[in-house]
């Protein structure tokens, strides 16, 4: 696979697969305004997704539409990071999950948008307005949960013990992302790193929620390897695409 087309596709299959787990959300929010926000960051997701599933068909030059490399494609050939396959186990679950996932969007999405790739750099940088929103509501629960009561910091705390191994991952550069570098059509994940590490530190710092000490970390998913959810996931929303191949919108 072309270097650029599998890079486009780690970008769409991270932003596919979380707006997935948001979507399950669905009438299920604590409330009606946040029922509607996780809907709403669902669908920003699956736009930005979208935008580059299509622009990666084109590029790929093999006949295949946008759906055919959203909905068509086996386990292995997806790129998205194990983070965001992990399920929904409670709201805080879930807002620790987008927290990590969005302050990584809004510093990669800042990068990319200076990115050689005028595509890419037109995306990220429509996708730096959304996750602009996104950081500010996803922190602002994390404080909400740490300063709370001693059940939600518990929750939360709870939350970031587990998923904490999964967010190294976001830093690993693929092959394909490697390649891209001298060209200047991927970015410095280690730029994007630096900036995660200050901004999640500071906001677990006024939530009195405490950062991990296991540093031990775990790859796979930008190499095709994927969490025993990942084929769930798949089950489920390429059931349609896969019983009525000519269906149509």
């Amino acid at each position: 696979m072309d270097d650029k087309v599998k890079y486009y596709l780690e970008i769409a299959d991270n932003a596919l697969i979380l707006s997935y787990r948001l979507s399950e959300n669905s009438s299920k929010g604590p409330f009606l305004e946040e029922d509607l926000a996780c809907t709403n960051i669902a669908l920003d997701l699956i736009g930005q997704a979208e935008s580059l599933y299509n622009e990666a068909a084109k590029l790929n030059g093999k006949g295949q539409s946008g759906d055919d490399l959203a909905y068509r494609r086996s386990e292995r050939d997806y790129f998205n990071t194990i983070l965001v396959e992990q399920p929904n186990k409670d709201f805080a679950y879930i807002m620790v999950r987008q927290f990590f996932v969005d302050v990584f969007n809004y510093y990669f999405h800042t990068e990319l948008s200076k990115s050689r790739d005028k595509y890419l750099a037109a995306v990220a940088t429509k996708a730096l307005k959304e996750a602009t929103y996104h950081i500010r509501r996803s922190a602002e629960w994390m404080l909400r949960f740490g300063n709370g009561t001693e059940e939600s910091n518990r929750r939360a705390q709870d939350a970031i013990d587990e998923l904490w191994k999964y967010t190294g991952e976001l830093f690993n550069a693929s092959e394909a992302d490697l390649n891209l570098r001298e060209s200047g059509v991927s970015i410095d994940l280690k730029e994007v790193q630096s900036h995660w590490n200050l901004k999640v530190n500071e906001v677990l710092y006024l939530a009195h929620l405490k950062k991990p000490n296991n540093e031990f970390q775990l790859p796979g998913g930008k190499n095709g390897i994927h969490s025993e959810y990942m084929g769930l996931i798949l089950t489920e929303m390429q059931y349609l695409p896969s019983k009525y191949p000519d269906a149509i919108w």
